[in-house]
Parts: structure tokens; sequence; C-alpha cells
């Protein structure tokens, strides 16, 4: 029986040891056929017999793929061409984690980097795999830092950030991250935005318990001045970006904004501004990552 219906197929890629296999553990779960270390020379083959064969089952087709492939980037770009022609438009997922991170997971299973030798030592390995994959990372749909996830957490996290890419819409994709500096800054923003200038209802007993989420705590930060302003401007300043990287074939923004400890004002702001997103058209999704510890 043939099918017609739309393929989706999604490449797992990134650094090595940022977490590829459980990643495609997550999608073969998501009953999607999983195949890792193919070629990228065969994926428009792949492709070809799912598009004219019964699929079995399978929503689609997701593929891990690394540097281990010779001359991976330039079959890479070969194959995108042969899947439009296709009509196939494949999603990128790229992993990734912090030097420090990714050398612990390392030492732990003392496995070899794929581009370890006898010339080139782990953290030079890691450095020039970073740069080989940035044109892979720029062009991914969907960039996931899994530095500070456990397994369990990373399953949850793409498993939660896939409904952005599951989006059919061509258009411009924003995610939004509140987060707190003490805890650290998001590795996959794009945009950085500092709200340590604005009230803090932290030193408020009464209003410490609470959240961004809360009206009082809104009303706290953005009611007076200075963040009434801040609040106005911002949104101006954001909806007049947006369409400026959406006309320069941008598909994927992420904004990170941050306060000193990613439960109030950051959280207040990211709220208020995912809302807009939300009124104005925009797939946006919206991560208050440092919520809980805050």
């Amino acid at each position: 029986m043939t099918s017609h219906a739309p393929l989706s197929v999604v490449i797992v890629t990134g650094l090595s040891g940022a977490g590829k296999s459980t990643a495609l553990k997550v999608f073969e779960d998501l009953r999607f056929f999983c195949v890792d270390g193919l070629p990228a020379s065969m994926v428009p083959k792949l492709a070809g017999l799912f598009l004219t064969q019964d699929r079995g089952g399978y929503r689609g087709l997701a593929l891990g793929m690394d540097l281990r492939q010779l001359d991976f980037l330039d079959d890479w770009n070969k194959a995108v061409h042969e899947l439009t022609a296709l009509g196939v438009r494949p999603r990128v997922l790229f992993l990734e984690s912090t030097p420090q991170e990714l050398l612990r997971r390392y030492a732990t299973t003392r496995r070899p980097h794929p581009l370890e030798s006898a010339n080139l030592g782990l953290e030079q390995a890691l450095d020039q795999e970073r740069r080989l994959l940035d044109p892979m990372r720029s062009s991914a749909e969907l960039v996931v830092d899994t530095s500070s996830y456990s397994v369990h957490d990373l399953r949850r996290i793409i498993q939660e950030k896939w409904a952005l890419v599951q989006d059919e819409s061509r258009g411009l994709r924003v995610h939004v991250i509140s987060f707190g500096f003490k805890y650290g800054v998001p590795a996959e923003a794009d945009m950085l935005f500092d709200l340590r200038f604005l009230p803090n209802p932290y030193f408020d007993p009464a209003l410490r318990p609470l959240s961004g989420k809360d009206q009082v705590i809104a009303e706290y930060v953005l009611g007076g001045e200075p963040g009434a302003t801040f609040m106005e401007k911002y949104l101006e300043f954001m909806h007049y970006l947006l369409p400026l990287f959406a006309s320069e074939g941008r598909f994927r923004l992420t904004v990170g904004i941050g306060c000193t400890g990613g439960r109030h004002r950051s959280v207040a702001v990211s709220e208020r501004f995912y809302a807009s997103l939300r009124e104005k058209g925009y797939t946006a999704t919206l991560e208050h990552r440092h919520f809980a510890l805050g």
C-alpha cells in the first residue's frame, strides 16, 4: 500500500557526547523509524522508500549523524537538495553542551572522541568539532544545550521542545527562556537581556515565595518605573526586530531573559513577551529554566 502523506524527517546531530543516543530513543518512543550513523548520501534513498511504500505505522524518520562520516557536511548539503526535490523538508535537532561538561562525560565513559588522534587530544578534538559543526548548528530548527540535564530530564525537554518543530508553518519560530544569572546563561540563546536593573521582589519577605507568574509580582516589576517604560520599549523593539530576522530567512530565534535568580523579574517579562508573540501570530514557546531554583 502506497502512502502519499507528508514525510517527517528529523536529523539528530550535534557535539559528540551531548546526548544524541538519548534523543534518538525519544523519537523511537514517538514512533519514528530511527537509524544512527546512516551516511548522509543514503538519506534521500531511505526517504524515497518511505514515500513510496507502506510505512508500517511509523510517523517519520529520525536519523543520527555526526562527523564520523567522511565529508559529512558536503554530503549533507547534497542530500538536502535531493530531499527538497522529493518534497521533503528535513528538520535538524542540534545537541550541544559546555566543554567542561563534555570533558566530564568523556572522563566518565572513557570512550574516545571521533576526532581524537595521536596528534589531537580530547580538548582540541572538541574545539575542532564545534567549529566544523557550526554551519549545521546555524541551520538547525532546534538547539538544545544538555549541560545541566540528566538522561531523564533530556528526554522530557526534547519531548516538550519538539512542539516548536512540529509546526508546519515556515515563519520565524521564537523560543523564550527566562533564567537566573547565578545559575548560568543559556548557551543556545541568540539574544540575551539582563533585567537586574528592575525592582526586585525578592527583598520583600511577603513577595519572595511568589513568582513572575503571579499578577502581584508582575505589577511590582512592571507596574511602575522603570518597569512600565522598559516593557513598552522592549516590546516595540522586539516586534520591530523579528520581521527583519524573518526577512533574512531566519526561522529560529532563541531569546534569553535573565535576572539574578530566574524566578521573579525574568519570569514576569518573559510571560509578557511570550503573550505578545502569540497575539502577533508567531510560533513561540516559553521555558522558565531556573524557575524552581530562584
